[in-house]
């Protein structure tokens, strides 16, 4: 797996080789940073680093402003606002950067999708080119953005954020919709359980103008 912990750690030790940061965040994004070379710091840090966590309380966001404004510079893994949990959805790290961008008045850069760095940096890491790649995920403005912006064919799975209501809210289309990851291989294939609308349970699969293919 290449997460965006993983390639935020690899951006930043690229931009700065052994600095230091002020982290918030779970243990993989920790162990992530300390695997590039670099250091903790809560006093004067190169930069301050945001990923998703269910540790996040003021004392965090008070410390987090002040360096941000002293001059660290405001990295977030993601720009994700919610992410599903079980039946409801839970803030993510767009929304946790959120109120540090507004206390400090500095821009968060965000490394996650649809950023093509982590789309690149991906493709360099399993050595395959885009035209053999493909994006699978369960949400319309990060996951197929970055397809769709990295020219790599893309699955959209309708177990996350977007529903099948949503897609055409979007000026973008993914070039399939499954219902579930499940769905995906079956013999090591694609199956045909695509879902163009929300009363067609099982029909063909559909072209990139809206058409059955054939």
């Amino acid at each position: 797996f290449y997460t965006s912990a993983l390639a935020t750690a690899q951006f930043i030790s690229r931009q700065k080789p052994r600095g230091s940061a002020f982290v918030i965040g779970e243990p993989g994004l920790f162990s992530a940073m300390y695997d590039v070379g670099y250091s903790m710091n809560d006093s004067d840090p190169d930069y301050v680093v945001v990923g998703e966590t269910r540790n996040y309380h003021y004392a965090l966001l008070e410390t987090a402003v002040s360096l941000v404004r002293k001059g660290a510079r405001l990295i977030g893994t993601n720009c994700d606002i919610t992410d599903r949990c079980g039946d409801g959805f839970v803030p993510a790290c767009g929304s946790l950067v959120k109120p540090i961008e507004l206390a400090s008045g500095r821009s968060c850069y965000f490394i996650g999708k649809p950023n093509p760095l982590i789309m690149r940096a991906a493709l360099s890491k399993l050595g395959t080119s885009r035209a053999d790649t493909c994006i699978v995920g369960d949400r319309m403005d990060t996951d197929i953005l970055s397809g769709v912006e990295s020219e790599i064919k893309t699955v959209l799975l309708l177990t996350g954020v977007t529903q099948l209501v949503d897609v055409t809210n979007y000026p973008y289309r993914p070039d399939c919709i499954l219902p579930s990851l499940h769905h995906i291989l079956m013999d090591g294939h694609e199956q045909d359980d695509y879902v163009p609308g929300p009363r067609s349970r099982h029909p063909k699969p559909q072209d990139e103008e809206g058409h059955p293919k054939k």
